[in-house]
């Protein structure tokens, strides 16, 4: 994948990979901006339930306008049908990651969980709930600027399973 160009994407490299897709730095070559790309699994890109899982994640996050959550830019497939949602790219660590090195001090703790906080409230009052809330979803810039990423299992509130 690394190297290979989709629609206007030019991948560059791997950041991760969950259950719901592996998900790549790019460079978007209209804007020459960095992005991130999260595709749907091919083995999964065929399951209707999967497909629209993935189009509501892409469909609450963009519809979410915060400085603490992760702006999707837009959902497409590929030529061979593969599903991808493009984000831009949260430079930083995940919280997972930082809390690996150690005990966070109060401070920065308290200040993590408020702007977490403020982003989730966002959401909340758009009536999303994003159900997987978890140190590996949030991701931490170097200057302290906390994005919540990930809406893959993002529900409206008050819809039923």
């Amino acid at each position: 994948m690394i190297g290979k160009t989709t629609s206007h994407y030019r991948i560059l490299e791997k950041l991760g990979e969950g259950g719901m897709g592996a998900v790549y730095k790019a460079e978007d070559t209209k804007l020459k901006r960095t992005v991130a790309i999260k595709f749907l699994p091919p083995e999964v890109t065929s399951d209707p339930e999967a497909r629209e899982r993935f189009v509501r994640e892409a469909q609450a996050a963009s519809s979410l306008d915060h400085p603490n959550v992760c702006t999707v830019h837009e959902i497409d497939s590929t030529a061979d049908g593969q599903m991808f949602i493009v984000m831009a790219c949260c430079e930083g660590e995940s919280l997972k990651d930082r809390l690996q090195r150690g005990r966070l001090a109060l401070r920065e703790a308290v200040d993590i969980a408020a702007q977490a906080a403020r982003g989730l409230a966002r959401a909340h009052a758009k009536g999303i709930v994003h159900r997987d809330v978890k140190p590996g979803n949030i991701i931490v810039s170097d200057e302290g600027t906390v994005k919540i990423v990930d809406f893959g299992l993002a529900k409206p509130a008050g819809r039923t399973s």
